[in-house]
């Protein structure tokens, strides 16, 4: 029985000193060095990446938002709360054949094919009927941007040319050159067509 006590001693001691020092690490040094250092190495991400226009803030880099006049590209569906709410970060978590992911599918594409004036039988980009899984996500694919251009020239009195100039302009390329798919960030996007052509105000 001492024995045994002894060995269940020795094996306790280091488990306990690991929790407690990964604790100490993780829940404390880590963070309290990020707030410290993120402000000052990278200021911009630490505030949350918020473009303003005039002194107001009109949106994040990092966190989508609902553009629905027909004047804007519009971003991918969110399953986020009411739509991109940062407090409630979640995709559909439905299986691929889940009916109702099934069907939600079928709803926005036959909306977006409405909306940009596209035959019933027009392919529609995956990230147009799908959400992320953050449900954050503020790009979109240049496919998905490149059949909205029509609407957004035809509401803006612009040419279809110089919409798709614009597309072209905010495109990125993969990450590192390999990683991801190239993407358009929706707000940049926006942003430069309000500059290009300003939306009257009502």
């Amino acid at each position: 029985m001492a024995r045994l006590a002894s060995e269940l001693g020795e094996n306790l001691r280091p488990a306990l000193v690991g929790v407690l020092s990964l604790t100490v690490l993780t829940g404390i040094v880590f963070p309290l060095a990020l707030f410290i250092l993120g402000p000052a190495l990278f200021p911009i991400q630490a505030a949350g990446s918020l473009k303003t226009v005039r002194g107001v803030v009109v949106g994040s880099d990092l966190i989508g938002q609902a553009f629905t006049s027909a004047r804007y590209f519009h971003t991918r569906p969110s399953a986020a709360g009411n739509g991109y709410d940062a407090t409630a970060s979640a995709g559909t978590n439905l299986a691929p054949s889940n009916p109702k992911l099934i069907e939600a599918v079928r709803k926005a594409a036959l909306d977006y094919r409405r909306r940009n004036g596209l035959p019933r039988s027009a392919p529609v980009p995956i990230d147009a009927v799908t959400s992320s899984g953050s449900g954050l996500d503020p790009h979109i694919s240049p496919e998905n941007a490149a059949l909205q251009a029509a609407r957004v020239a035809r509401a803006r009195g612009l040419s279809e040319g110089a919409v798709e100039t614009l597309i072209a302009e905010h495109t990125e390329g993969r990450q590192l050159g390999v990683l991801g798919a190239p993407w358009v960030s929706v707000l940049e996007l926006n942003l430069a067509l309000d500059r290009l052509a300003p939306v009257p105000r009502s």
